[in-house]
């Protein structure tokens, strides 16, 4: 059975998976079939449209962003290889395999009974985060029950995040009833709030830096298809910068520069598409999907992390923290990851601070590189036994590569934390994230709707304090 799940994985892929999952829902929800045809179509398209259109992308900032980093020097020993090669390593273990059938249970039988508002197995292809973590203690420890356990709370943990940030989300990027819930980006949820509360109590949130400001303010140069434009300009001359005097740097710093620009105009038309393929069942579960009480069931279906990567404020943020991370990898004492090829991968990683700073550049901007500067000590930790994993699965390691990793799922604060304290085997430890995780579920569930509207009332806050300064700018 995990063999046939693992192959009907890798054979079809989300942008299959994910659509057939929507059109039984729909049907489920009393939606007519050929509504609920052209809702999973929708999602397939809009799926189908962000793989294509990120597929295209990476390949050619990619060679710069490597340039960037081999014309810095630097000598650390754990060589970033990308999220595929970890999803690989995760799908090849044993314990992983487990997970990919534990896990699709687990979510919806807490859906099911309504201990949880978040339907996951929707995006069932990033359960791999816990397969990886969960692979890396059993080699450590060898016990299987422990991998479970580390798994199964990773997952319950990764739930109560989702349901914090579920409504900020979706009002955020447009996805009516949708939310983001990839283990590995989740899990920033409390780091993203706390700074955008400190941020916001020093005053950042009236520095206006977010695309319709620097629309007003730039004027033509300042819409998102002219900044994606300079910013891949700036990008491409960074990775550029010994080949100024050849014709062949500056053919690809200007087709790195029209290629983010283009990611800026096509992506709204394909998020468009994607969006309206949930219109059915958001206008089916305020009939449908009642509670004990009467009332109305808000549940949020999960869909991919890519849903999000080319939204103005998210490309724009990303793209300006790949030298930043390079510098903060150079300086930080202590880190030995080199972060390569998921620098790319930037903007699916800081998603939720995006949204929780209600697109504020700026905040965004100091936010992420705390995230991403925790995540290099993380994985800096970590990388030993990871290697070891993918060693074990037959991978083999890259010239000059002591160790590897990948930085977008390995940089993740809450599970790491997790897995070292399991790798102690220590119960008192073990016993008391459990505690935490059942008081903050039990938080959660009692005050959602006061944190869902403190989180809008936080970007209003945000609205306002932008209409104020453009006031007193006037004036």
């Amino acid at each position: 059975m995990l063999d046939v799940l693992s192959k009907i994985m890798d054979a079809f892929g989300a942008a299959i998976v994910v659509p057939v999952i929507i059109f039984f829902i729909a049907l489920l929800m009393k939606v007519k079939p050929k509504k609920a045809f052209n809702a999973a179509l929708n999602a397939g398209i809009g799926l189908t449209g962000f793989n294509m259109i990120i597929g295209a992308y990476t390949p050619i900032v990619t060679p710069a962003i490597n340039r960037m980093v081999e014309e810095t020097g630097v000598n650390l020993r754990i060589l970033d290889t990308g999220w595929q090669a970890t999803s690989v390593v995760a799908y090849s273990t044993q314990v992983g395999m487990i997970f990919l059938a534990l896990g699709l249970a687990l979510q919806a039988i807490l859906f099911v009974i309504k201990f949880t508002d978040i339907f996951m197995p929707s995006d069932l292809w990033n359960n791999y985060s816990f397969m990886l973590w969960g692979s890396m203690l059993y080699i450590s420890t060898k016990n299987l029950w422990l991998s479970i356990g580390l798994m199964v709370l990773s997952n319950l943990y990764c739930l109560v995040f989702t349901e914090i940030v579920a409504k900020r989300w979706s009002v955020y990027y447009g996805y009516p009833r949708c939310t983001m819930s990839a283990p590995h980006h989740i899990c920033s949820v409390p780091l993203a709030m706390a700074m955008d509360w400190i941020l916001t109590k020093l005053g950042a949130n009236k520095v206006r830096w977010n695309p319709e400001t620097l629309q007003d303010k730039l004027g033509f140069l300042g819409e998102p298809t002219s900044l994606g434009f300079i910013l891949g300009l700036a990008l491409g001359l960074a990775g550029n910068f010994m080949r100024l005097n050849t014709l062949t740097g500056w053919g690809e710093i200007m087709v790195i520069g029209i290629s983010t620009s283009a990611i800026m105009a096509i992506f709204p038309k394909i998020a468009g598409i994607f969006a309206s393929a949930f219109t059915a069942i958001t206008d089916a579960s305020k009939s449908t999907a009642k509670t004990s009480g009467g009332k109305d069931r808000v549940w949020y279906l999960a869909i991919n992390d890519a849903a999000g990567y080319g939204e103005t404020a998210t490309l724009l943020t990303g793209m300006l923290l790949i030298p930043i991370v390079l510098l903060l990898a150079i300086f930080l004492p202590g880190n030995q990851t080199l972060p390569m090829v998921d620098l790319i991968a930037i903007p699916y990683m800081i998603e939720l601070v995006i949204c929780i700073s209600n697109g504020n550049i700026f905040k965004s901007l100091i936010s992420g590189a705390i995230w991403c500067a925790g995540g290099l000590y993380i994985i800096t930790a970590v990388a030993p036994i990871f290697t070891q994993v993918a060693v074990d699965v037959g991978v083999n390691l890259p010239e000059g590569a002591m160790m590897i990793c990948s930085f977008a799922v390995m940089t993740n604060h809450i599970m790491g934390i997790l897995f070292l304290v399991f790798m102690t085997q220590n119960p008192l430890w073990i016993g008391l994230s459990v505690v935490v995780y059942i008081a903050l579920y039990l938080f959660v569930r009692v005050k959602k709707e006061a944190i869902h509207t403190y989180l809008e009332n936080m970007a209003r806050l945000e609205e306002e304090a932008g209409i104020v300064s453009e006031e007193g700018a006037a004036v």
